[in-house]
């Protein structure tokens, strides 16, 4: 009996041995990517999500400083804490994120070591809203896809930081503290991707120059901007949407066919001092001209094409696509001419 006994207890621990050189084996042939699958390290402020291992949530926390970052994680969330530095520490391990949300902190400048988001070589999405940032964090991650930066105390930016991000397609720098002789002629020299642009709400008097050409969506509301340069989206021919909202446009402002661009399909002019229509272009499907001081419309003069020729070409013909048009809260009293709505006849939604 004791024979068998011991016999059982061999068996066992063969067996066992043999299991553990099979799995120890299975984990050495794999790469080190699916490696960083099988680790179970998970700080203990945060939550890992069995479901979504890649995932480490730590928001909400109120955390002052960035726990060690396991090595699986591609997806990180920091936001809503008391955070103030960003160091090199807890990223060590952390060599595949592709997304860091940091909004909601109390991170500075000065508290960002050198160096350490460059170093974070497959970052794709960098969120710092809402912090207390006073320029535009540099050396930046090459390979990054959007960088938002909106709602911080950003002044300046530093000459080059954009140089080499080839692949950003959207860049947020609204609600800052941005003026004219922080947008330089090369500041945005590089971005050769970006596709949306946002520098809302912040202290520009002037357009800014020189933006990449590849851009799509422009948003300039909450400014204090008074004037179009002549052929100005000459350089950006691909802008679909461009919002100037609450700017100080007026009549004189706005070159002779300043807006008649046949790429823009979405103009968003309310809030300002516009006293009448500007010529805009026959693609353009929708336009805001609320909260100005217009106080009539005349369909022939703003119509695109002469409606003889519109009439020639039929409906299916190069007709005007305007489909929405806002006019409340100028002097305009209803009703709409007749001959507005001859040359705009897409519209569906007219507001007055």
């Amino acid at each position: 009996m004791t024979l068998n006994i011991c016999t059982s207890f061999l068996l066992l621990f063969l067996g066992h041995s043999v299991w553990s050189r099979t799995v120890r084996q299975v984990y050495d042939d794999l790469d080190p990517e699916h490696w960083s699958h099988y680790t179970s390290e998970c700080p203990r402020e945060c939550f890992c999500p069995p479901s979504f291992p890649n995932a480490l949530y730590c928001d909400n926390k109120g955390l002052k400083e960035i726990p060690a970052i396991p090595a699986r994680i591609w997806y990180l969330y920091l936001q809503n804490n008391l955070i103030e530095t960003i160091s090199e520490k807890p990223f060590v391990n952390a060599t595949h994120l592709r997304w860091i949300n940091l909004n909601k902190n109390k991170i500075t400048n000065s508290g960002i070591e050198s160096g350490v988001l460059s170093k974070l070589k497959r970052l794709l999405y960098l969120f710092l809203e809402d912090n207390e940032l006073e320029e535009v964090p540099a050396p930046l991650p090459v390979g990054l896809e959007q960088l938002r930066l909106a709602r911080n105390k950003i002044s300046k930016i530093p000459e080059g930081v954009f140089s080499n991000l080839e692949n950003l397609t959207m860049l947020d720098l609204h609600h800052n503290s941005l003026l004219d002789s922080a947008l330089q002629s090369d500041t945005f020299q590089g971005l050769n991707n970006l596709m949306q642009l946002n520098i809302a709400k912040n202290s520009l008097k002037k357009m800014p120059l020189s933006l990449p050409a590849n851009t799509l969506q422009l948003f300039l509301d909450n400014n204090s901007i008074e004037v179009i340069p002549e052929n100005y989206f000459s350089a950006i021919p691909k802008v679909t949407f461009l919002r100037l909202n609450y700017n100080k446009l007026s009549d004189d402002g706005i070159p002779p066919n300043g807006f008649n661009v046949s790429s823009i399909l979405d103009l968003q002019l309310s809030h300002n001092q516009l006293t009448k229509i500007p010529p805009i272009n026959a693609h353009l499907e929708h336009l805001h001209l609320d909260h100005n001081r217009i106080k009539s419309v005349n369909g022939t003069q703003i119509c695109p094409v002469s409606i003889a020729v519109e009439d020639d070409y039929g409906f299916y013909g190069n007709i005007p696509r305007l489909r929405y048009l806002r006019l409340d809260g100028n002097e305009i009293r209803p009703p709409i001419p007749l001959d507005v709505m001859i040359c705009f006849r897409l519209l569906q939604a007219v507001v007055i």
